[in-house]
């Protein structure tokens, strides 16, 4: 099904649908959070969290999924378990100070890292094939090795230089685009 077509039908608050979204997706997340210092209840949590996100988001903004709605809602729980994890990092404990946590302030990092992402994504779509090819094998952290084997470049060095070249062609198409600056980190 379309992503679009899900989002409109999650916002109905469709039952069926919902429930096909716990069904597939949720194993996954709670998969990602469990391996990453999480427990069962966080990863209820954070599923359930990015749900009333994505919907109250779409509510305000009636904004279009470019890709599946799966990897959305991926994208959005990770982004979420990430803020929950750094806030853990920085809450204090001790007996005279304890760090308040404001729902709202997360919910708005979320949403900005959501809609980096969304940038990267739109950006990342505009390079050419033999960029998007080379700089998917360079995030997915493969070796220049590898890279080598898997593509037509004949030598580590002409690999090194093609990806430099792709990320300064990605950066620059992100740094020209309008949105840049109100999502840059505050």
């Amino acid at each position: 099904m379309d992503g679009n077509f899900i989002l409109n039908e999650l916002v109905k608050e469709d039952s069926k649908i919902i429930t096909g979204i716990y069904d597939k997706n949720f194993p996954l997340v709670k998969k990602f959070i469990l391996q990453n210092k999480g427990n069962l209840e966080d990863a209820e949590d954070i599923f359930q969290k990015s749900l009333i996100q994505i919907i109250i988001r779409y509510k305000k903004e009636k904004f279009a999924i470019s890709g599946s709605f799966d990897a959305y809602l991926f994208v959005v729980c990770k982004n979420l378990w990430r803020r929950e994890l750094n806030s853990h990092k920085k809450r204090v404990t001790n007996v005279e100070k304890v760090e308040v946590r404001d729902e709202y302030e997360d919910s708005s990092y979320a949403l900005i890292e959501q809609k980096r992402h969304e940038l990267f994504t739109e950006k990342f779509a505009q390079i050419t094939g033999n960029c998007k090819k080379i700089l998917t094998l360079f995030f997915a952290k493969t070796s220049y090795e590898e890279i080598v084997a898997n593509t037509e470049y004949t030598s580590e060095l002409v690999v090194r230089q093609r990806v430099f070249k792709c990320k300064k062609r990605l950066t620059e198409l992100i740094l020209k685009d309008k949105r840049y600056n109100s999502l840059k980190e505050l």
